[in-house]
């Protein structure tokens, strides 16, 4: 999940999907059972949950989307050859089968990928679901009318570079084979023994092309899973979805499918959101929010109500807020003053403007500390809780700056607790500490996304943050460290231009495993490779605090989201 300030719909995925967060396992609170929490019955089928957000499940098209694991709401209505694990925790970061009888068979070099559909799949009007239907999805989503999903199948996909879409390009993709109607085979263009993760995003959809609308497909787009689209307004605002009754609970391990009707409803204040759960009269009792964390002050009021506190999830997503560094602009170029940083930054203080210790975690590894992403700890340049001044000014001293020096922080002015002026405050006074003047730049949203992307205009320091497409070191680590994916013209993540041919070599060479524990080691190592040149300074991994009404129950969260999981929620 590239930076959710440039494609903010990721967080609204992950919280959707971008629609936003490692370490203990993400679950309702320890004074919940995730699996009862909300009654003292078992779930049952029926009733309507309603669904509360900020941000419209706007581009409601499985070729737009950009979703992890498949998305929260879109999970609903597009199935996929692979999702996410619904259980909680740890177990939900694994990749599991859908659509397809498993994950995928590789070639040898993992640049062939064989699916098998699960037999007795059908569309929303009964008719069967093919191979055909997922190459015809699948290549409806490199149209440029229907841009936005994600970018890996065009760079993954033999000849995905140069194709346009089937409107234009009635022939297809020579890439994707469909044998028959159970089969689909992928030929890639080099080993990515991450396919059966891709496989979980919504451009894996089956699309029946005589059902295709085009940009209008989003109205009502042909339901695969336990529920269909019976009505979308103002491009997502207000969605309602009932029951598919051609899906069978019997092809599907993961979706519990309990509630009748699902009704989104979005554009509502954060504030608003929090307010109407707490208060859970009428049809709030049975409501919940994918997109909507509580901040410091809601929290605190919840934290001194036993009653409200018991309806709080907990979770976490793989996500790293940190410091930037171009060592392009001087004195970045030192590694002395990028170590010197480092050391100075007072962490401690940092945490509590991002909202204080229920809201964000400490980091010293730019991989998020879960298993699934390789997590390995290190902590190369300790600061301690509060920051080492005195090693940071030994540093500056060696780098020839025994007066200090004066540099700018630039962040966005956008009260995100993320890359906002309390966070960049934080900063500016811990470096003072070690002799360290710092000024603060604040840019609007927009202007800051197009300064810290652009390889021309980058600032030598910023705040920045990355989110994961999927719960893996690669997407993590390649595109903001492989120096191949340096873009000199358009939005550029390596911010450290970093192009060292051991870190590209060793990136290729754990794209090739398709033993994915054996994979998530190799990702920790080069991650503590990487760190000892000092081109970010991590600072947190934020944890996700929300509400749910009180008539809701069986609370999943997993550490692929974060967030709760309304494929497996029931209502009174």
């Amino acid at each position: 999940m590239r930076q959710p300030s440039v494609t903010a719909r990721r967080v609204a995925a992950a919280s959707v999907s971008l629609i936003v967060a490692a370490g203990a396992a993400a679950c309702g609170p320890k004074d919940n059972d995730a699996k009862s929490s909300g009654g003292d019955s078992q779930p049952h089928k029926g009733g309507t949950l309603t669904v509360l957000n900020s941000n419209p499940q706007s581009d409601f098209d499985p070729a737009r989307l950009y979703t992890s694991g498949g998305g929260n709401v879109p999970s609903l209505v597009f199935r996929t050859l692979t999702t996410r694990n619904r259980e909680n925790g740890a177990a939900g970061a694994q990749v599991v089968p859908d659509l397809a009888t498993d994950t995928g068979r590789p070639s040898e070099n993992a640049t062939v990928w064989t699916y098998t559909l699960k037999k007795g799949l059908k569309f929303e009007d009964g008719t069967p679901i093919t191979s055909a239907d997922i190459k015809y999805g699948i290549e409806r989503s490199f149209a440029a009318e229907l841009s936005g999903g994600a970018p890996y199948l065009r760079d993954w996909l033999i000849g995905g570079a140069d194709y346009q879409g089937p409107y234009k390009d009635k022939k297809g993709l020579d890439s994707i084979e469909t044998p028959d109607a159970l089969t689909i085979v992928f030929h890639l263009n080099k080993p990515e023994g991450e396919f059966p993760y891709l496989a979980t995003q919504t451009q894996f959809t089956p699309v029946p092309k005589a059902k295709d609308t085009g940009t209008k497909y989003e109205e009502h787009p042909v339901s695969s899973g336990p529920y269909k689209v019976v009505k979308n307004e103002n491009d997502g605002e207000r969605l309602t979805l009932e029951r598919n009754t051609h899906w069978s609970a019997s092809t599907d391990a993961e979706r519990k499918a309990y509630p009748d009707t699902i009704d989104v409803r979005s554009g509502l204040d954060s504030s608003v959101i929090n307010q109407r759960l707490s208060s859970s009269q009428g049809a709030d009792a049975a409501a919940v929010t994918t997109d909507t964390n509580l901040g410091p002050a809601e929290l605190a009021k919840v934290t001194g109500d036993k009653e409200l506190a018991s309806r709080v999830g907990t979770g976490h997503f793989g996500y790293t807020n940190y410091l930037a560094f171009n060592p392009k602009v001087k004195p970045f170029d030192n590694p002395k003053v990028r170590q010197a940083i480092s050391y100075a930054i007072d962490r401690t203080s940092v945490i509590n403007a991002a909202g204080g210790s229920s809201l964000a975690e400490p980091a010293t590894t730019y991989l998020p500390n879960q298993k699934s992403f390789g997590y390995t700890p290190y902590d190369l340049f300790p600061a301690g809780a509060s920051g080492n001044a005195a090693k940071a000014k030994e540093l500056l001293a060696q780098a020839g700056y025994k007066n200090g020096l004066s540099i700018t922080l630039t962040h966005s002015n956008s009260k995100d607790f993320e890359t906002s002026p309390e966070i960049a405050t934080a900063i500016q006074d811990a470096l003072k500490k070690a002799g360290v003047t710092v000024k603060l730049q604040g840019l609007e949203e927009n202007d800051y996304s197009d300064k810290i992307h652009s390889a021309k205009d980058e600032p030598g320091l910023f705040l920045a943050h990355w989110g994961a497409d999927w719960p893996s070191g690669g997407p993590f680590l390649a595109p903001i460290f492989d120096g191949r994916q340096i873009v000199k013209d358009g939005a550029n993540f390596n911010s450290g231009f970093l192009d060292d041919k051991s870190v590209n070599d060793e990136i290729d060479a754990i794209n090739k495993l398709t033993d994915l524990d054996e994979a998530a080691k190799r990702w920790g190592a080069l991650d503590k490779k990487i760190g000892e040149q000092a081109l970010t300074v991590p600072l947190f991994h934020p944890v996700y605090k929300r509400l749910y009404g009180e008539g809701v129950k069986n609370i999943v969260i997993s550490d692929w989201t974060g967030v709760l999981d309304i494929s497996q929620v029931a209502v009174k």
